[in-house]
């Protein structure tokens, strides 16, 4: 019955695990990636909206948790005032939240691309999918669109895509597009 969300708490478990965070890190430390590392998990679009609306955003977790899609809320505590360990602070955290990026989006973006090698036939990738383009870019940057255009290798199987974004069209390759499960409402 909980299959989805655990198999998710089982990803940010397992990219967690793979940090290089020192053996007894200070506590605000340790609150500032886990919390983060929520805000990732939280940001992931749930759901299908038109690129062309007024209202650019797909639903996340957010919305129902923080009522904003960003999940940023006021600090709790007082800042440091010493510059150079505020400073040092913030490139630590900043590294281990990369870290957890580039481990969450291996983790989980496997999960929703549905494409199996040798295995068994899947469906190929097609005009009008809303997907999530794989890119190695901006910590937390989940570039959403709609595929509209298909683009067919050699052995006549779809191995390239332009997918319609906010920002304009992009072409990837299929391998680099997770195909989001979500249902486009006819309005």
């Amino acid at each position: 019955m909980g299959g989805c969300w655990e198999r998710l708490v089982r990803s940010v478990k397992s990219a967690l695990a793979a940090l290089q965070i020192e053996r007894n890190p200070d506590d605000e430390t340790l609150w500032t990636v886990v919390t983060e590392a929520e805000a990732i998990v939280n940001s992931r679009p749930l759901t299908y909206v038109p690129l062309d609306t007024e209202d650019q955003e797909a639903l996340t977790p957010n919305h129902f948790l923080m009522l904003s899609s960003s999940g940023v809320c006021q600090p709790q505590k007082d800042l440091v005032d010493d510059r150079r360990q505020l400073s040092c602070n913030w490139r630590l955290i900043q590294n281990l939240l990369s870290q957890f990026w580039i481990r969450w989006v291996k983790e989980y973006l496997p999960t929703i691309t549905r494409r199996t090698k040798w295995f068994k036939e899947t469906k190929p990738v097609q005009n009008g999918d809303v997907v999530v383009v794989v890119d190695e870019g901006a910590r937390n940057g989940w570039i959403r669109g709609r595929v509209v255009r298909t683009l067919a290798g050699k052995d006549g199987r779809v191995r390239q895509a332009d997918v319609e974004t906010n920002t304009g069209v992009i072409r990837r390759p299929v391998a680099k597009i997770a195909i989001l499960d979500v249902l486009q409402s006819k309005a």
